[in-house]
């Protein structure tokens, strides 16, 4: 019997100045574990006349996680932090009772031509830290624990599993891992996984039980511990999970919470502009219609 409950391939998503590959939420599956959205930005090459511009957004009820393969990308939020972020780092934002913060091209190069390619991660917060002091933290590449198993090079970008932790700051049991391989492999890590899991391919291929997949899919699994799959020659994937909520999670816009009144004040705090702001920026995203946007996602239905 298959291991694999569901597979999920990118779907085209706009977030302003690119198109994106959206992989959660899906309508299946609106969480894996605690993790709430994920996009798949890129690769996309932008000339001297086109950059990433994100303007100052507020979120709530999560922390954000930005890890990038290419490019670079200038973070400035409410908190007055000024970070660049560049491959092989984490920005690790934690937004509790309200965070705002834009998302830019740096200005050295702002006029020439550049690449950008990444992950976008919400991780929803524990429902007693959902009004938590907002927090921000930036991770070099060597906060992250790396090492090499059965020829297969492992990254932990953040959690803790297989005995090991990552320096980024998280608020629940969950993992996030980055596996590369140059030669076909077996991999067997379900015993050390918890949780539920899922698997997302960036590029190269993964065979289960006589199927083959390939990138831009996500493929969640029915049960972690039975995680057991071959990578073929030069792939990368990403595994992440962890243990889910017992209630259930509110998605609209860029609002995380465990009920709807904690959204609706949300609203209203960023309409009547209450939210504090990112110093130096005054651009103002209007909050988006109410159709479309308030998913929910109830544990007991997946």
């Amino acid at each position: 019997m298959s291991n694999i409950n569901l597979i999920i391939e990118e779907r085209p998503a706009s977030i302003g100045s690119f198109m994106v590959g959206r992989l959660l939420p899906f309508r299946e599956k609106r969480m894996v574990g605690p993790f709430a959205f994920i996009d798949h930005m890129g690769p996309v090459c932008m000339s001297d006349k086109e950059n990433m511009d994100v303007p100052p957004h507020p979120h709530i009820g999560l922390s954000t996680l930005t890890y990038l393969f290419e490019g670079s990308v200038m973070h400035r939020d409410s908190l007055g932090t000024e970070v660049e972020i560049k491959p092989g780092q984490v920005n690790w934002m934690t937004a509790g009772k309200g965070i705002v913060h834009s998302e830019r091209t740096p200005q050295y190069l702002r006029n020439s031509d550049k690449m950008m390619h990444g992950l976008q991660i919400w991780v929803a917060l524990p429902k007693h830290l959902e009004q938590m002091e907002p927090e921000f933290f930036h991770v070099e590449g060597k906060g992250l624990p790396e090492w090499t198993e059965q020829g297969v090079n492992i990254k932990l970008i953040a959690g803790e599993v297989f005995g090991r932790k990552s320096e980024v700051p998280v608020y629940s049991p969950l993992y996030f891992l980055e596996l590369k391989t140059s030669s076909r492999q077996t991999i067997k890590i379900g015993k050390d996984l918890f949780g539920e899991s899922a698997l997302y391919i960036l590029e190269g291929a993964v065979e289960s039980e006589g199927n083959t997949f390939g990138p831009k899919q996500l493929l969640v699994a029915k049960d972690s511990k039975l995680c057991e799959f071959d990578m073929q020659e030069n792939s990368t994937i990403y595994i992440f999970g962890g243990e889910p909520f017992p209630e259930g999670r509110i998605i609209y816009w860029n609002f995380v919470a465990s009920t709807a009144e904690r959204i609706e004040e949300a609203k209203k705090m960023w309409l009547e502009q209450s939210f504090k702001p990112v110093p130096g920026e005054t651009d103002f995203v209007p909050l988006p219609p109410q159709s479309n946007h308030i998913k929910a996602h109830n544990p007991a239905n997946d």
